[in-house]
């Protein structure tokens, strides 16, 4: 089964394939919605401590912005993915499904790949394409794809209306499914946005450095480790570490929400 494509007409909504974005819910703010309703839900999101969701093997949707400015670094981060895979096979196992966009109307996602080399394979097929970032896109296939144990995304820009992100990451944090972000470049706007989703989410945000590979690869490894094991199982992989790999695991830490039953991380 090849990678199922969106397109979409900038003036109208996504049609939907083989996942449906899920319903409303008391968890989810309206579309429409004053800036009293979305500071309500923005606050009772910060005050919310991270669901356990329960999934057997960890399944993490490995998101792209795949648009013409990230052409130089998909090589170095289309190699990254192994160590996830790696990081993530001591605590059973992990699935990753890689997501992308590009171009002006294109949101392409995989099956779920559970061996680095056949997601290589279709990473390496990928071709960047200029158009304009689809975020939002990204945040309503994750909300439609419940059960998952993390989202990783890449990318280096943000063109799209901030509030709607954030009300999306809200959601998300309060099903219990954080979003880690890796920030190439230096664009302001997108830094702040993608800090506020991280923290909505209780997730982290990290910056994608390819200057530091290692303490890149480092970083990849421990959202794996988070995404195949949880708080609990990040916690005890960066005790047990040192060098690049326990800083990696500490930026992580300190950034993500604990569940209320998990012992805090040792003071770094």
């Amino acid at each position: 089964m090849g990678p199922v494509v969106y397109r979409f007409d900038q003036a109208s909504q996504p049609t939907q394939s083989s996942s449906n974005i899920q319903g409303m819910n008391k968890n989810k703010l309206p579309d429409k919605s004053s800036a009293r309703d979305i500071d309500a839900f923005l606050d009772k999101v910060g005050n919310t401590a991270m669901r356990k969701q329960t999934v057997s093997a960890g399944r993490l949707v490995f998101a792209m912005d795949a648009t013409a400015s990230r052409e130089p670094t998909w090589d170095h981060a289309c190699h990254l993915q192994a160590q996830m895979f790696e990081s993530g096979a001591s605590l059973g196992g992990l699935a990753i499904q890689l997501c992308y966009y590009r171009s002006l109307n294109e949101f392409h996602y995989s099956p779920w790949h559970h061996n680095a080399r056949t997601l290589l394979t279709e990473m390496n097929a990928v071709r960047c394409l200029a158009g304009h970032t689809q975020i939002e896109r990204v945040l309503q296939h994750a909300l439609a794809n419940l059960p998952l144990n993390a989202v990783v995304f890449i990318g280096d820009a943000m063109e799209e209306d901030a509030s709607r992100l954030r009300r999306l990451a809200g959601e998300l944090g309060l099903k219990g499914m954080p979003v880690f972000i890796f920030h190439e470049g230096h664009d302001a706007i997108a830094r702040r946005t993608f800090e506020d989703i991280a923290r909505l989410s209780h997730g982290a945000c990290c910056p994608f450095d390819i200057n530091s590979p290692e303490q890149l690869r480092h970083l990849l490894g421990a959202v794996a480790i988070f995404a195949s094991g949880g708080y609990e199982a990040l916690l005890d992989y960066t005790s047990n570490q040192d060098g690049a790999a326990h800083s990696s695991g500490q930026a992580l830490l300190q950034q993500l929400s604990a569940p209320t039953t998990a012992r805090q991380p040792d003071k770094p």
